[in-house]
């Protein structure tokens, strides 16, 4: 089994923290030992997963930038983290505006908002929640490095939400830091600078394809060059290229049409990327889309999944959790290694409630690779 330096992470700080504190609902369980899951799994406020929901009734462009969701800035307290989108979905009240929401809540609200597709949507909410979220009260943070309360001696611990690093999240982000730098979910100036320069460069003023190919290449060779900690593995070599190409197909107006589509404009850009905020008026995407254009990103300047080996320009090859040429494989591995790996022995509603989510993200695999089997890490449900 591979090492997890997360999930050692969390259970050292889970250690720390006596049995009458209250762990937070949206926490994740993984990498908690058998003994802890014992005292805090009924602490909680154990749900059965719903089924996910489908596609809204109508899918065409709609003002979203409405009185109904006014902008607010995030109080004390609101969870924000590395995705743009998420975060202006719940500084809007698309999503709770504390930013802690179920998977139901996400999907319904990317595809409100967003014209998120309902099958991107699924295989994103139910990857992130498998490794991010707690299964057992179905809550997912957007961001979430929020300390353990009372513990003895005090634990600079985090748990939950999406800022964990090499979870859902990772490195080369078009507009945060890597994780080894200290701020993985930040707005980072001089990233949006670099973003800037590329699409003056690249794309005539805008943020599109061609832009996005050129970005995601230099960042990831940027990395390499400078990050000794830099990983790009499995989930991470699929989501690397498809948030590259999500502004393009989500950020931009979707009344524009002939030229203008797909060309994001630098202050629309700027209003997602570093204020959280739909530009003033914003119009959802004519049609459902997400990740569309993220073969064509690869294809431009194809680098293979691998890590560096804890010194910088180190980088070596490592497929063995699959990636983007090998969906089926990173399926598998996903589950088998990464999930099993944060819950080698569930029991009780803790393995109940992954069976019903790991089968839920099957669903949207076997969407698309029919033929690619069904991986049950725990036996037959």
């Amino acid at each position: 089994m591979r090492f997890n330096p997360l999930a050692a992470f969390v259970a050292l700080g889970a250690f720390c923290i006596s049995t009458t504190t209250a762990f937070p609902p949206y926490a994740p369980l993984g990498g908690l030992s058998a003994r802890q899951l014992e005292e805090i799994v009924p602490t909680l406020d154990a749900k059965v997963p719903p089924p996910p929901p489908g596609p809204p009734s109508f899918t065409g462009a709609q003002l979203v930038d409405d009185k109904d969701h006014p902008w607010r800035a995030p109080r004390p307290g609101d969870q924000r983290g590395p995705c743009p989108g998420l975060n202006t979905l719940a500084s809007h009240g698309y999503l709770p505006r504390n930013g802690v929401a179920t998977p139901t809540q996400i999907i319904q609200a990317v595809q409100e908002g967003f014209n998120f597709d309902n099958l991107g949507a699924r295989s994103a909410v139910y990857s992130a929640l498998l490794v991010d979220g707690n299964v057992v009260t179905d809550l997912l943070s957007i961001g979430g490095k929020t300390r353990l309360t009372g513990a003895n001696p005090p634990t600079p611990a985090i748990v939950g939400g999406l800022n964990n690093h090499r979870t859902f999240e990772g490195d080369v982000s078009l507009t945060r830091g890597d994780a080894f730098f200290g701020d993985n979910h930040s707005f980072n100036q001089t990233l949006w600078d670099q973003f800037v320069d590329f699409s003056n460069r690249f794309g005539n003023g805008f943020y599109n394809i061609t832009v996005a190919s050129e970005l995601r290449f230099h960042r990831i060779q940027q990395s390499i060059a400078e990050n000794p900690e830099f990983t790009m593995l499995g989930l991470r070599h699929l989501t690397a290229y498809g948030e590259a190409a999500l502004p393009v197909n989500l950020f931009v107006d979707g009344r524009k049409t002939g030229s203008y589509k797909g060309q994001l404009d630098l202050e629309s850009a700027r209003s997602f990327f570093r204020d959280m905020r739909y530009p003033k008026g914003f119009f959802r995407a004519a049609q459902p889309g997400g990740g569309e254009g993220a073969d064509v990103i690869f294809l431009a300047h194809p680098t293979s999944p691998g890590r560096n080996n804890g010194t910088v320009n180190s980088f070596v090859v490592d497929d063995s959790l699959g990636g983007i040429l090998d969906p089926c494989k990173f399926y598998t591995e996903f589950v088998n290694t990464t999930v099993r790996g944060l819950y080698p022995s569930p029991t009780g509603v803790l393995r109940r409630n992954l069976d019903i989510n790991l089968g839920f993200f099957y669903d949207t695999i076997a969407s698309g690779l029919p033929d690619c089997p069904q991986v049950f890490p725990y036996g037959p449900v």
